[in-house]
């Protein structure tokens, strides 16, 4: 295999576009790409007649709008390339069909802002993120707006986003005299995952029906011993990863790194960094083609944040940096980034964003998965903070607390034998408890979850950044002494904004107090995080970036608490269906043959009686009928639903949860005592160790 010829085959990348399209088509439609100049229609069809004839000599017979409603997943509507020509057929992909399709608006979720009445909506070329060619289809990344304009997707505010983003950080760097055509947001999401055999996961219907396990006692051996995380790999799974490196490079994704995790059965994929809005399609297309390429090995790929309680959860860490076309990484400290006055503005100005804007910070990657994972086995808190590091941490500190900073020296690494080698040692730690932390040149927002659209931080991210950015331009841009007035500026923002710094343990016992004395919000669930979006000042700031109208600001915001209610309301369903035709009958039965064995005993002798038997058999009875009282709880609450989205979803969180989760504990105190040979399910060690 000729990793180099294989990689990006699949895609209409630049070195295709240059050999296929007429040269001036080519600089034009670079233009678009590389300094966001406006497309130009009149080479559309210049373009789309390349494309069909690319993907045609890949195979292709259809071509989509590949788009992504507000659904977490992607859309496609397949037309095939075949126009009559009198009795027979040509293939054909005109401009316009390229530019622009037209599915249906009112099936995808819009919160209100659309009806079955109001059905239209377009979808939109987005030319920045390659094409490319998947099972026989010719795809087209696009955008997805409805009849009267407001975005029903999660790409087109993304790219508005990182506009506004671009506009304010060019007008920031003109202060300095920096200029160039275009700044842009790169995103690496690593992305975390639970690969299980597929005969025991077909033996869930919890696992089948939500994706993560609604019954499971913890077993015997779990992550204690830490021998599974970057472990050697079992046969099959590295069979899998090497299907999945191999297809994911043939579509142009840089699938750079590949490890166990810490949870058994757990794993990790990091791709290389890239632009944001291709960065998002890829790990699109990565986590769809995770699950099919894991089916062919009959294995499942499991993406939910939480699929086995009490282990590792799965998260997607985003990594973000900010750069422009010519290279400028304006997260680099540099050498000695106390005297480096643009870079310590860039970032008061971005620790002031994430202090002034952490409720919708914490709220766009709230979800009734999430939530699970929140808090524990290194995912970070609820509560948002900034992670700087011991020298970033002292700089800021001696600029806060008005003090003289002592540049801290480097010191060389060895084990302290002539043989090693010796190794830089970084100027600060990882700090696996910030939720939001600075990595030496970018920033990893750790909080999403491992199903999670890395559009929607991103998108709040860029426009937060860029609010900043401009507050910073209108404070700064009529200064006399500029760099004087830069100083103070950031200095001005360290000092107000100091209190989002935490450079400490975010699992100690005393952070939660410490961050609420700082007046740190702490929303641990989607009920109480999401509604951070309606307040004025967090969709003002939307709106006046350009990226959100207050009206797609409040439906996002809807379709977030609705999508939380409807899993919710799921996973309670589930649970109630298995504990009265599984759980309860097995468990039943279990009891019955116990009580059989004890009337053979006394048949014997009254002495050969066990008290054993007697007393399990009194256990499992008390606690199977208290787990069938725990569900008609459970249904009764469910019954009882408040009318609107923002109180079904605190009903969810605060009543329905508790119910499940008592439901939860008699269950697996009962698989505890209860037969192998009855208990219903697949366990937790079937689940977790059956891949070899």
């Amino acid at each position: 295999m000729n990793i180099t010829e294989l990689f990006g085959s699949n895609v209409f990348n630049d070195e295709v576009m240059k050999n296929s399209l007429p040269k001036e088509v080519y600089k034009s439609l670079r233009k678009t790409i590389d300094e966001g100049k406006p497309l130009d229609a009149s080479i559309a069809s210049a373009v789309a007649n390349a494309m069909k004839d690319w993907a045609v000599s890949k195979g292709a017979t259809h071509y989509t709008h590949w788009f992504q409603p507000l659904t977490n997943l992607t859309a496609e509507k397949h037309d095939s390339f075949i126009e009559s020509s009198g009795d027979k057929v040509i293939m054909q992909l005109t401009g316009k069909s390229l530019i622009v399709g037209e599915p249906d608006a009112s099936s995808f979720p819009s919160g209100g802002t659309r009806t079955t009445s109001s059905a239209r909506g377009y979808t939109a070329w987005d030319p920045t993120s390659p094409v490319f060619v998947k099972e026989g289809t010719l795809y087209i990344p696009a955008v997805f707006v409805s009849y009267t304009g407001e975005t029903l997707d999660k790409k087109a505010p993304l790219l508005k986003s990182m506009t506004a983003l671009d506009t304010q950080t060019k007008r920031l760097l003109r202060l300095f005299g920096i200029s160039c055509r275009k700044v842009f947001t790169t995103v690496g999401p690593e992305q975390e995952y639970f690969i299980i055999d597929e005969e025991e996961y077909l033996k869930r219907k919890d696992l089948i029906l939500t994706g993560r396990t609604l019954f499971g006692a913890p077993p015997s051996r779990g992550q204690e011993l830490d021998d599974h995380y970057f472990g050697a790999l079992k046969t099959r799974i590295s069979d899998f990863m090497r299907d999945l490196d191999e297809t994911l490079w043939k579509y142009g994704i840089f699938a750079k790194t590949k490890h166990n995790e810490v949870a058994p059965a757990q794993h990790e994929l990091a791709p290389v960094f890239t632009t944001s809005n291709v960065a998002v399609d890829d790990n699109q297309l990565t986590m769809e083609l995770m699950r099919k390429i894991a089916q062919k090995h009959r294995l499942v790929c499991l993406l939910h944040e939480k699929p086995f309680e009490g282990v590792n959860g799965s998260g997607k860490h985003n990594n973000w940096s900010l750069s422009t076309d010519d290279g400028l990484n304006l997260l680099d400290p540099g050498e000695n980034p106390e005297n480096n006055q643009l870079f310590m503005l860039v970032l008061a100005c971005v620790i002031s964003a994430v202090d002034k804007y952490q409720g919708i910070l914490r709220a766009c990657v709230a979800s009734a998965g999430n939530d699970h994972r929140l808090g524990a086995n290194e995912a970070p808190p609820a509560i948002i903070s900034v992670y700087l590091g011991d020298q970033l941490g002292a700089i800021v500190d001696s600029i806060v607390l008005g003090r003289q900073y002592v540049p801290k020296k480097a010191v060389p690494g060895s084990i302290g034998v002539p043989e090693s080698p010796i190794f830089p040692i970084d100027t600060t730690d990882r700090n696996r408890t910030s939720p939001f932390a600075f990595t030496g040149n970018k920033f990893e927002f750790r909080m999403l979850g491992s199903m999670a659209s890395v559009a929607d931080p991103n998108i709040v991210l860029n426009t937060i950044a860029a609010e900043a950015f401009s507050e910073a331009v209108n404070a700064l841009s009529d200064a006399k002494d500029f760099s004087k007035a830069c100083k103070s500026y950031t200095e001005k923002l360290l000092k107000e904004h100091h209190r989002i710094i935490f450079n400490y343990n975010g699992y100690g016992p005393d952070w939660e107090p410490e961050a609420e004395r700082r007046g740190l919000l702490n929303n641990k669930n989607t009920a109480d995080a999401v509604p951070e979006f309606f307040k004025r000042e967090n969709i003002d700031v939307f709106v006046r970036q350009g990226v959100y109208t207050e009206k797609e600001v409040i439906a996002r915001a809807n379709i977030q608490l609705e999508t939380y209610v409807k899993v919710i309301n799921v996973e309670a369903l589930t649970m109630a269906e298995m504990a009265k035709q599984d759980i309860y009958p097995c468990v039943n039965g279990y009891i019955a043959e116990v009580c059989s064995v004890v009337g053979a005993k006394r048949a014997i002798s009254d002495r050969a009686v066990c008290n054993y038997d007697v007393l399990l058999i009194e256990q499992l009875s008390r606690m199977n009928d208290a787990m069938m009282e725990a569900v008609k709880k459970l249904e009764r609450d469910l019954s009882e639903m408040p009318a609107g989205e923002e109180a079904s979803a605190q009903k969810m969180a605060h009543v329905i949860v508790p119910d499940m989760d008592e439901v939860r504990r008699l269950a697996d105190g009962m698989e505890k005592l209860c037969s192998a040979d009855y208990w219903p399910y697949p366990t937790y060690t079937d689940l977790l160790y059956s891949v070899k």
